[in-house]
């Protein structure tokens, strides 16, 4: 039988338990997730510096980029309160943890609606690339941007609005932080928030592979024409960026295949159980890894990042730095 003990000890009636697991794994438990925590809320304040910081990086494609990053970050912060339920215990109350379980619950909705978005921005830039600056405007994507964000926000108070009204009304015990949305509001939640959006953003990155494909056929037949090296380089710039961010895509939806499965068969989930801990922390674990992707891929965020340690951000005008590369349009 395993070995428990009480979150509560002065409750003993009402204290929820935990399994006892050695000192030493409970530690380095506790410093890889908040290593992984800080490391996350590092490298996306960079990304959010980089791309507000400089202009030449202000563009439709980035300002998703930073939409993106915006979630992320908040996520790493989120990841701090989730290292808490790792022993099976929650010590924050009621209140806080409702709040905790809708901020999670709104930024993962905003993250995978800012997914949907790079993928029909890169459908428009590979597919109709002569309109790309016609139909994906600053203006226009900083609204879809609003209210993909006011949309989470909203969806998420009516999903979880009974929860909100009374906060703790499930917990069977003290020290237990548990939501639960009955079968039509789940199964509304899973469709608009998980099912929909994924089969959006597949679909149109099949459609974005196969209209790249016949144009690299294209590009080679033709490659030796003058006159078509300024849109043959404009279209290999795009095509990068469509692999670039298909990496932070598919890496992106392989972090949710755990939570997607588990909500396609219809398991309970509990907060507090081993299951539910590796579910979640792969998916918060994806916001770690979207700025190491774009370090790998993007020489100007590489070199604004050496601008920002070395505190040339500082300097008169640094805002109009050039880094002399093709930046992602």
């Amino acid at each position: 039988m395993e070995e428990t003990e009480l979150c509560f000890p002065r409750m003993f009636n009402s204290s929820c338990r935990r399994p006892k697991r050695p000192y030493f794994e409970v530690m380095l438990v506790y410093a890889v997730l908040s290593f992984i925590s800080v490391l996350t809320v590092i490298l996306n304040l960079l990304v959010i510096v980089t791309i507000s910081h400089f202009r030449q990086l202000h563009t439709p494609t980035n300002v998703l980029l930073l939409s993106l990053a915006v979630s992320d970050f908040l996520v790493g912060l989120l990841m701090f309160f989730q290292i808490i339920l790792i022993n099976g215990c929650w010590f924050l109350g009621d209140v806080i943890c409702v709040l905790y379980q809708y901020l999670a619950y709104t930024i993962t909705a905003a993250s995978i609606t800012t997914m949907v978005l790079i993928s029909l921005d890169r459908y428009v830039a590979i597919c109709y690339p002569l309109q790309y600056s016609i139909r994906m405007t600053k203006k226009l994507v900083k609204l879809c941007v609003c209210v993909c964000w006011s949309g989470s926000v909203i969806f998420q108070c009516v999903i979880l609005k009974d929860d909100l009204q009374q906060p703790g009304r499930y917990n069977s015990c003290y020290g237990e932080c548990i939501i639960v949305i009955n079968y039509i509001v789940g199964f509304v939640d899973m469709t608009f928030n998980l099912i929909l959006p994924i089969t959006v953003i597949v679909v149109l990155y099949v459609r974005i592979f196969t209209v790249a494909a016949s144009q690299a056929r294209a590009m080679r037949s033709q490659v030796a024409a003058p006159a078509l090296q300024g849109p043959l380089a404009r279209m290999k710039s795009e095509m990068k960026a469509a692999r670039t961010l298909g990496v932070v895509v598919v890496v992106f939806l392989l972090c949710m295949c755990p939570y997607f499965c588990v909500a396609i068969t219809g398991q309970d989930l509990l907060l507090n159980a081993s299951s539910a801990t590796f579910v979640i922390y792969l998916i918060y674990f994806n916001s770690c890894l979207n700025p190491i992707i774009y370090a790998f891929f993007y020489p100007w965020f590489r070199k604004s990042i050496k601008v920002i340690v070395t505190l040339g951000i500082l300097l008169p005008h640094s805002c109009d730095i050039n880094f002399t590369v093709m930046v992602v349009k």
